[in-house]
């Protein structure tokens, strides 16, 4: 039997949802605003319940992500919320909190649960640890370079999940250090102001060249990639590997550019199982996304290719 390789893309709205399917992701990633962090956009209920219809009807799978950090306050709201999610039919809830995953555990067991704690998802060991817990999925951490992608896969005993294009955290905060940066010194701005619609960038004096956006939400101060990783090139690496699951990171980009993109990764990953022993990476599968791509931000292989120091 062929292995089934996922393509998962973040969504921000139910038009993404529909598109995404139509290009040929076959898992979604969405959220609310309350448990989700660094989403496209923020879906209601009702929202939830409609993707999940539509990803039924396409034989796509919705996953929850609840990556944010767990106040008391918050763990009052999950057991009604992973009720109504388990209602709402979702098919995997992603998580970095142990607090959600015994919350899963309790309310609705069913839900398949992907441990994602971001950079520190780094090792085999913790993450069969998470999968004797309950877990069945690691999304790998973004600063891994291939040689520890390709062992982590060697020793898991769940699957892994490994992000394949688009921009990164760099740093995330509780506090809204901009604001009350601002209002520091004596210029105090309004609410809302400095969202991720806003377009405001950090620029080193000596690197001006790289721009790190930079945006506050409700969730805190978030500073993202200056460039945008790119792995199309060396897909069958992961592929040969058996890597379950390739993420394509949709935050701050526009629906054109993302449908491209996952247009281009089914192509390679269909031209793959179709005759393994025969693909050859074309480079005409970037065309389109390099037409698309923001001329300030570069396609590069991340984190794929340099040697880590933790």
């Amino acid at each position: 039997m062929t292995k089934q390789h996922e393509l998962m893309v973040t969504a921000g709205s139910l038009q993404e949802c529909s598109a995404y399917m139509d290009a040929g992701a076959t898992e979604l990633l969405i959220g609310d605003a309350v448990f989700g962090l660094r989403l496209p956009g923020y879906f209601s209920e009702h929202e939830i319940r409609e993707a999940v219809r539509l990803g039924q009807a396409h034989n796509v799978k919705v996953v929850i992500n609840m990556t944010n950090m767990m106040t008391n306050d918050m763990l009052k709201l999950l057991p009604d919320y992973i009720l109504f999610l388990k209602d709402a039919g979702v098919y995997a809830i992603e998580y970095s909190d142990p607090s959600v995953l015994a919350a899963v555990k309790m309310y609705a067991p069913s839900i398949k649960l992907h441990w994602n704690a971001e950079m520190m998802s780094t090792n085999y060991a913790t993450a069969n640890y998470w999968g004797r817990k309950g877990a069945s999925r690691i999304a790998a951490a973004k600063e891994l370079n291939m040689d520890e992608i390709l062992e982590l896969k060697e020793h898991l005993d769940i699957e892994a999940q490994v992000q394949v294009h688009g921009m990164t955290n760099m740093y995330h905060a509780k506090r809204r250090l901009v604001e009350s940066y601002m209002v520091h010194q004596g210029r105090p701005i309004k609410e809302g102001i400095i969202d991720k619609e806003r377009g405001l960038f950090l620029v080193e004096a000596d690197r001006a060249q790289e721009r790190y956006p930079i945006f506050e939400d409700q969730n805190g101060t978030h500073i993202m990639s200056s460039d945008d990783i790119c792995i199309l090139e060396d897909l069958h690496l992961l592929l040969q590997a058996g890597i379950d699951s390739f993420k394509i990171e949709g935050f701050m980009k526009t629906i054109s550019y993302n449908t491209a993109v996952v247009k281009a990764y089914r192509t390679a990953i269909d031209t793959y199982k179709s005759n393994p022993a025969s693909y050859r990476f074309r480079e005409e599968w970037l065309d389109r996304i390099r037409e698309l791509q923001d001329p300030e931000r570069e396609l590069t292989f991340g984190f794929f290719y340099k040697e880590q120091v933790y």
